[in-house]
């Protein structure tokens, strides 16, 4: 059967977004698993480079410490973002937007801001350094700091799922036990644990793998404790081992792809758990459970002040610790002398290109899966594709296409180093998020727009530019939002792609903190935050003006 010339065109532009994520997500992950095979001399050689690293004894010491201190930030930021979410979702205390609100700091920075900040709180000058040696640690270098501060960092991605998890509760199971004078803590432990134990699950999957792949927190307040992620910097940075690198890029890929594995069949199992006739729940005032669960957020939420507060005070501070009086002169040393403004434009440039050509891409990408027919056989790779940057932490994204793109024989050579390399990096490694926000919307509407539209012969692409593109502006602004704050904050992703004319500001930080220029690395993260939730508030605005010029028909006015 002759297939339509529209269907032709639509069956092209999705292998062009598979070609795409391949030539930039899976050749780069193919590299890496050659890289390991081969000596310096490009020679293959098996397993021994693997047998190389299980004999060395300080790199075997990395991989303990990064399974620990992962375990251990996880064992203490679920109970606590749990119970954050609890107190959102079944009390009636006040302020709860604005507590949630607060939860979000950590998402506008780089993650070096909370490493900084602790420095300042409790480091070897630090404002309360006698607090941290009342505990028996003589300073917050080494693993202490990483603890405390990927706590920091990865709560607020915690929340998000658990906060999802807790909201999908069914009230008739809590109406029965009520009616059976079953007490709060037993209804707790026997319905409400239970309800949102794939939550958990996924979130205590999401916080180890964020911490045992994220690498500027451990560079900046590490010290000498090594982990797996500034092991690989060291290794192709310092040491110029490729192989051995590629080696500890495996190892860090491996817990993402078991996150990803696991969080997949959790979320199956989760959502056939709902069923068609849960009524939800809804709190009911209770002083009491109400004022605890406003002192547990309280006292989350001024944590989190504290450590943005510091970083903000410290950055203003002349000259820490003995001359306090607020100056500028962190932030013109850091714009100025240390030519940051520069990697501030690059930044700029980075998260714009991110948040355009990104939202284009997922988006088109998700209409193509979701809305046309035909070509089969090429919706599962591309399926694939779009769901695995998920399980690809960024420094091993990073490092792949160091391998790839720098590969004489590659004729995209030309990319390496470029702006384009670390856009499109930076898109690939965000991609999934994006996509499933994109799927979800367009899920939510009826497949008879397309169906009508084949039957009147109405190309695919004029009915998406009419009809699904104007309902879903929207969801652009959402998943342009997403990229652009990511795209400003992100180091991890791009920490091996760029060059003294693409650096970005994050990057710079780190330049700034390895110089021991502490205060004007703070000033830089504070910029970075205030960029990042200008921008935010930019893209909200614009999804309100959005809502009301394309949303109208969601409202139908009363007459």
């Amino acid at each position: 059967m002759r297939v339509p010339a529209t269907d032709r065109l639509a069956h092209a532009a999705l292998a062009l977004v598979g070609l795409l994520l391949a030539v930039f997500l899976g050749a780069p992950l193919v590299a890496i698993g050659v890289e390991a095979v081969l000596d310096r001399e490009g020679r293959f050689v098996g397993l021994a480079n693997i047998l190389s690293y299980l004999t060395t004894p300080a790199l075997l010491q990395s991989l303990w410490n990064s399974v620990w201190v992962s375990s251990l930030v996880t064992l203490l930021t679920v109970p606590i973002a749990f119970g954050f979410a609890y107190a959102l979702t079944r009390s009636c205390m006040p302020l709860k937007g604005l507590a949630r609100t607060i939860t979000l700091i950590p998402l506008l920075a780089p993650s070096l801001l909370s490493a900084i900040s602790l420095i300042y709180w409790f480091g070897n000058q630090g404002a309360a350094r006698g607090l941290i040696q009342a505990f028996g640690f003589e300073n917050i270098y080494g693993a202490p700091g990483i603890v405390l501060a990927q706590c920091f960092a990865v709560f607020p991605h915690v929340l998000m799922i658990l906060v999802t998890a807790l909201s999908l509760a069914d009230a008739r199971l809590y109406e029965a036990a009520d009616a059976m004078g079953t007490s709060r803590v037993r209804k707790f432990f026997t319905i409400t644990l239970p309800g949102a134990k794939y939550g958990l699950i996924s979130a205590s999957m999401v916080a180890f793998t964020l911490v045992i792949t994220d690498f500027g927190i451990p560079k900046v307040i590490g010290g000498n404790f090594n982990m797996l992620a500034t092991d690989v910097f060291k290794l192709v940075i310092g040491q110029q081992d490729f192989q051995r690198g590629a080696v500890v890029a495996l190892l860090l890929l491996a817990p993402a792809v078991l996150t990803f594995a696991v969080d997949a069949r959790v979320q199956r199992k989760q959502v056939a758990m709902l069923g068609a006739r849960a009524v939800p729940l809804r709190p009911r005032p209770s002083r009491g459970f109400d004022a605890l669960m406003g002192v547990l957020c309280l006292s989350v939420c001024a944590l989190m002040l504290a450590m943005l507060g510091m970083a903000v005070f410290a950055s203003f501070a002349t000259f820490w610790p003995y001359n306090l009086e607020p100056s500028l002169n962190h932030y013109r040393h850091g714009l100025v002398d240390a030519e940051v403004g520069e990697a501030f434009v690059n930044s700029l440039q980075l998260a714009a290109g991110t948040a355009f050509f990104g939202t284009a891409l997922v988006f088109a990408g998700a209409y193509l899966l979701e809305k046309t027919r035909g070509a089969d056989a090429l919706r599962p790779p591309v399926r694939l594709l779009a769901m695995l940057p998920m399980a690809v932490p960024g420094l091993v994204l990073g490092l792949g296409s160091i391998f790839f793109f720098n590969a004489p024989s590659n004729p995209l050579g030309f990319l390496y180093q470029s702006m384009a390399l670390l856009i499109l990096c930076t898109i690939v490694h965000f991609y999934t998020t994006g996509h499933l926000t994109a799927v979800t919307a367009l899920k939510s509407l009826d497949p008879e727009f397309e169906s009508v539209s084949a039957s009147l012969k109405v190309p695919f692409y004029r009915t998406f530019w009419r009809v699904t593109l104007p309902i879903c502006t929207p969801t652009l602004v959402d998943i342009a939002r997403y990229f652009f704050v990511n795209a400003m904050t992100t180091i991890s992703a791009v920490v091996f792609l760029y060059s003294p004319e693409t650096k970005v500001a994050s990057i710079a930080i780190l330049n700034l903190d390895e110089a021991g220029e502490t205060g004007a690395a703070a000033a830089m993260c504070v910029m970075i935050a205030a960029v990042s939730l200008v921008f935010t508030l930019l893209f909200m605005a614009a999804g309100a003006w959005v809502d009301r010029r394309t949303q109208a028909w969601r409202h139908p006015s009363h007459t």
